[in-house]
């Protein structure tokens, strides 16, 4: 094609265009066929008629137009009325998103009107130019969302302001002095906004909740909980009832079930753990496999469905792990008492059993209601010594930091270590099941944790790393075990068999834009990622890549990163499988005191066991988005708590040194953190004062228009400690050179 000729063709795609554009906007309610268009435009050639197809398809994807079922297309307006739920952002580019559609429109904050997040709106839609994101407008909130704000209160003589670092707010709220109810100065508070005047800066609102001094530390607990709109209390009725039930366990309910008392049973869990809800059994069979039994406790023969207690389990569908707490689903006496798998106790489980091989290869396996009694508690650290003592930890494990005992030799057949035989051929189990999983392309994700030791008052005395070892990897291998053949059972049916609704675990593959950034990225430090493909070759891909950065300086933050751009799981009715354990089916079975889809997984499973019909997939469904939705909420309280209390601990060390690894770069500065405690600090671009520095964004690093220094991810780094904010989670550092 000659130069002239293209030309010409862009000069009538632009013009085509413009004649589209303006029949449309002058049209607005017009319906036009293709038909229409060319005899309007005298389009005769084929040449023309395509391109003018291809421009219409250009609008719609921009949504400028829309086409119908009966393949006319007109200006898209919608309704210019319209409504649905405001959702604020705090930089401003607030969205509406209109009932019955995904697609949300813009709102700038001129055209907010004081719309809070999650408030139900009308909005109107303004005038749409070519080329410009669809906007709207706020003209009546027609509902408030319950929504509460955390803060410190600043009280004068008649009235207080609400000081918070919420970032979708962007002025303090005002607050009477007769709806103060006996908050002080200084004091933290949860207040509810009442009224927002149009003609005035600050919203009104009214205290719902006292928390305590700013400061202190079951306050500043209780406000991270309320931020995210998370209970840091129980109710007293649900306690109350809980009381009520009865704890023994009568001849008639052991008749019903399976009896394993008899079986070697035990738990296995964290040193300061009190809700033991999952136990492991073992024992040989004649024909010289073996039976694994994993008992969890059988919550739901005490939660009777719409009761009060599970009223309230439903409601916060998880227990929420702040650093020095526990918020627990459940009551306190099911959750640390009736259900629990304590020790030397006879107890009510819903088991999964399998009977298995040397290689661990599954020969049979049954599920359902037991009663077990565990010969003994032991901790995780417990586990592992045993493991090391008789040779059978991992060489990944012996390298950790710390002390390790030396193997003792024993004769053949002699192990050290109570019930060391059962512990040793679990771990041996375990192995094998892991090695299988990894061989069909599961995801390796064990990345170090940091813990915190704590005084009398929770504040944070030092730090200590939390790393799996063979001992957690055991109790893993069998959770998993027993929620995949759970999920198989319901899940795959014969071919004409219409599957029952179900509670499954499922993880979507990879979103391809979050790959292609992460292969561009990794390719920066000289690793190479496929993106295309099958997804067995993209998953050998990603897990050669984890692999091929260990012991590398840019191990974490390759590692963060690839993180990132894995989907999040979530509860589902709809099975797509769990891309990251690469299993066809998956559930959460395996922890009904602290998780509300596993109690819903156990009555669906009693359920279906004895005939029952098939529940309602719509209610079901709606069930596991809210439970995915708790999860998410409580996973970033959490991560919230963790944050707080490094900055907390780092305040104890200001102006002290620290070796740390930059783990993130952006134009304002580096961020670093720190080796021996994984405290994330920022160096600020203005403190770096030996050159002035720029983002290089292409090459991700900082670099210095002088000197030409750099600074790039998992550089080694000195830093001193300079300031620490509690209320905004802030840690300054500056570089030691």
């Amino acid at each position: 094609m000659n130069a002239h000729h293209t030309e010409t063709s862009r000069k009538n795609k632009r013009l085509l265009t413009q004649l589209l554009v303006d029949l449309f906007q002058n049209n607005p309610e017009t319906e036009y066929g293709l038909t229409d268009l060319y005899k309007i435009f005298k389009l005769k050639t084929h040449p023309l008629k395509l391109l003018c197809a291809d421009i219409l398809d250009d609008l719609v994807a921009d949504d400028f137009i829309t086409i119908n079922t009966k393949r006319k297309y007109s200006l898209t307006t919608r309704n210019q009325l319209m409504t649905g739920i405001f959702n604020r952002k705090s930089n401003g580019r607030n969205s509406f998103l209109p009932d019955g559609e995904e697609k949300a429109i813009l709102v700038a904050e001129r055209n907010s009107h004081h719309a809070l997040d999650g408030d139900r709106v009308k909005a109107t839609l303004l005038a749409r130019r070519r080329n410009h994101t669809r906007e709207a407008e706020v003209i009546e909130i027609i509902e408030r969302a319950d929504k509460t704000f955390v803060g410190t209160l600043k009280v004068m003589r008649d009235f207080a302001f609400l000081l918070t670092n919420d970032r979708t707010l962007t002025s303090d709220i005002f607050i009477p002095k007769r709806k103060l109810k006996g908050a002080k100065n200084g004091e933290k508070a949860v207040v509810r906004i009442t009224d927002w005047p149009e003609d005035t800066k600050n919203p009104e609102g009214e205290v719902i909740d006292v928390l305590g001094m700013a400061g202190d530390n079951n306050t500043e607990m209780h406000a991270i909980l309320a931020e995210y709109g998370l209970p840091y209390t129980y109710p007293k009725a649900a306690e109350k009832e809980a009381e009520k039930i009865p704890d023994d366990i009568t001849p008639d309910e052991i008749a019903r079930r399976e009896d394993m008392r008899e079986v070697t049973t035990f738990t296995i869990d964290p040193y300061d753990a009190k809700d033991f809800d999952d136990a492991l059994s073992l024992r040989k069979l004649e024909n010289g496999n073996w039976e694994v039994g994993v008992h969890i406790a059988d919550v739901t023969h005490y939660v009777k469905e719409g009761s009060l207690i599970d009223k309230e389990a439903k409601k916060r569908s998880t227990s929420v792990y702040l650093v020095d707490r526990t918020i627990p689903m459940l009551p306190e006496r099911l959750c640390n008492y009736l259900c629990s798998l304590r020790p030397n106790e006879d107890k009510l489980t819903f088991s999964v059993v399998f009977e298995m091989d040397n290689k661990a290869d599954i020969k049979t396996w049954r599920e359902g209601r037991t009663v077990t009694h565990s010969n003994r508690r032991f901790t995780y650290e417990e586990v592992q010594t045993i493991l090391e003592q008789n040779g059978e930890a991992s060489e990944e494990d012996l390298r950790t930091p710390g002390e390790h005992p030396q193997p003792v030799r024993h004769k053949t057949g002699e192990y050290i270590g109570e019930y060391a035989e059962e512990l040793i051929t679990l771990n041996r189990l375990a192995k094998n099941l892991r090695k299988k999983r990894f061989s069909t392309g599961a995801i390796s994700f064990d990345r170090p944790e940091v813990r915190f030791k704590l005084d009398e008052k929770g504040h944070p005395t030092g730090t200590y790393i939390k790393i799996a070892k063979d001992a957690n990897k055991l109790v893993e291998e069998f959770m998993l075990l027993a929620n995949r053949y759970v999920a198989q059972k319901i899940g795959a049916v014969p071919k004409g068999t219409k599957v029952k609704p179900f509670v499954y675990r499922i993880h979507d593959v990879p979103d391809l834009e979050k790959m292609e950034k992460l292969k561009a990225f990794v390719a920066k430090f000289g690793y190479n990622l496929r993106t295309t493909g099958s997804k067995d070759d993209i998953t050998k891909s990603f897990n050669k890549l984890l692999s091929d950065v260990q012991d590398k300086k840019e191990k974490a933050v390759v590692e963060d990163v690839a993180l990132r751009s894995m989907q999040k799981a979530r509860y589902s009715t709809s099975n797509i499988g769990h891309y990251g354990l690469m299993f066809r089916y998956y559930t959460h079975f395996t922890s009904p005191i602290r998780r509300y889809p596993d109690d819903l997984v156990h009555r669906l499973l009693d359920r279906y066991d004895h005939g029952g019909r098939a529940v309602n997939q719509k209610q079901l469904e709606d069930q596991c988005e809210y439970c995915s939705q708790m999860e998410l909420l409580a996973a970033t309280a959490e991560r919230a708590s963790i944050k707080y209390k490094q900055i907390e601990f780092m305040g104890d060390h200001i102006g002290e040194h620290f070796c740390g690894k930059v783990s993130g770069i952006t134009e304002f500065g580096l961020y670093v953190e720190l080796d021996e405690n994984f405290c994330e600090g920022m160096v600020p671009i203005h403190s770096l004062s030996d050159d002035y520095y720029e983002f290089d964004e292409r090459n991700y690093c900082l670099r210095g228009r002088r000197r030409h220094r750099v600074y790039s991810i998992g550089d080694p780094v000195t830093i001193r400690v300079v300031s620490t904010n509690l209320e905004r989670r802030q840690l300054d550092f500056e570089l030691i050179e």
